[in-house]
């Protein structure tokens, strides 16, 4: 993981505009990415009551995300991915071959987070879909933009179906899909989203990328990982590495079918995930919340992180790192304050290779 590594991907965030007056603005950007990683030089000890104390080890790091287009600056996170050995109090053990590991991170926004988890090691294709696994050595079923019920850990939430649509939920007879996910519904002051009032101006979203329509882009854009990893297939590399699963709570649910939101679903409880996050009371409306609800309170951070060697008949090997990561944002829908708080997913994804930079 150590090294500089760069590249490209796919940002998507609805995010509250009380300016424009409208329930939310989505935004979508194509990104360029860089992901820098240090080693830490020396073991970090860390002392126990209840059990002897145990050495980490790990790495700092630094996300930078621009807009692919203009430049502009989408994030900055500075933060640290630590190994922890297995440990009795309290009991805590990998799977087997793996490793216990947790990422520490901190964004300008006003959000920290702690997102424990697992690295295991896998020889095959990953992100594809296989009969065992949505994603090929991910511990989560989907990575789907469409809204859920706003919940607050340690509640449970229920993501959206792998190829869910908004335009194709429907959740009661009075909440109606939110179009700014309809892309066949121009965008505009009604119906703000990306490239609608940015500044600097965005270029019109392209029909398709990697050779998926835009709109699949958009319901799931974990779909841009898989069609590089496609492509890569076709042209005859073979992949091993580390699959890195975190989350920021023990558990979570997603639904069995598709555009329905209110049907069964499946409870995922990935090795060793818990943590926890942090807003600012900015962030949260006010300490106690505020009568509005929260401005944009993060709930709830999941990721799997393929670091992959692919290597290939008659071409040099490479190093990629692919990830995909969804953060869920409460706040109200404001045209319809009754409705209570919804879950809005910012879904990020990106490939980035190994470089000298």
């Amino acid at each position: 993981m150590a090294g500089s590594w760069q590249g490209t991907g796919f940002n998507l965030i609805a995010r509250p505009d009380f300016a424009g007056h409208a329930n939310l603005y989505l935004q979508l950007n194509q990104t360029s990415e860089t992901y820098d990683v240090n080693p830490i030089g020396s073991p970090v000890p860390n002392r126990a009551c209840g059990c002897d104390g145990v050495d980490l080890y790990g790495v700092t790091y630094l996300h930078k995300v621009r807009d692919a287009a203009t430049g502009s600056a989408l994030h900055i996170e500075p933060g640290m991915w630590m190994i922890q050995p297995v440990v009795d109090y309290p009991p805590e053990k990998p799977p087997t071959g793996g490793q216990i590991v947790y990422r520490m991170a901190s964004i300008p926004h006003g959000n920290s987070i702690l997102a424990q988890g697992a690295a295991t090691r896998f020889s095959g294709t990953p992100v594809l879909a296989t009969s065992q696994d949505p994603f090929a050595f991910s511990s989560f079923l989907s990575f789907n933009s469409t809204p859920i019920t706003g919940v607050v850990p340690p509640a449970e939430a229920i993501m959206n179906a792998h190829g869910t649509s908004e335009a194709g939920t429907s959740r009661t007879d009075h909440l109606k899909p939110f179009q700014q996910y309809d892309l066949t519904v121009p965008e505009g002051p009604k119906n703000p989203r990306t490239p609608y009032d940015t500044n600097p101006p965005d270029p019109a979203l392209p029909s398709e990328l990697l050779g998926v329509a835009m709109q699949d882009v958009v319901n799931d854009p974990i779909t841009l990982l898989q069609s590089v990893v496609r492509k890569q297939v076709a042209e005859g590399y073979s992949f091993e590495g580390v699959a890195i699963n975190v989350m920021t709570q023990a558990r979570v649910g997603f639904r069995n079918k598709v555009n329905d939101p209110y049907g069964p679903y499946t409870t995922v409880h990935p090795p060793n995930s818990d943590g926890g996050l942090t807003n600012s009371p900015f962030l949260l409306g006010g300490v106690p919340t505020g009568g509005m609800g929260p401005n944009a309170q993060t709930t709830l951070v999941y990721a799997t992180l393929w670091i992959e060697k692919l290597t290939h008949p008659t071409r040099p090997p490479m190093m990629q790192l692919q990830y995909a990561q969804m953060c869920v944002i409460n706040f109200r829908i404001l045209l319809m304050p009754n409705q209570g708080i919804v879950g809005w997913p910012h879904v990020s994804v990106a490939t980035l290779r190994k470089s000298f930079g």
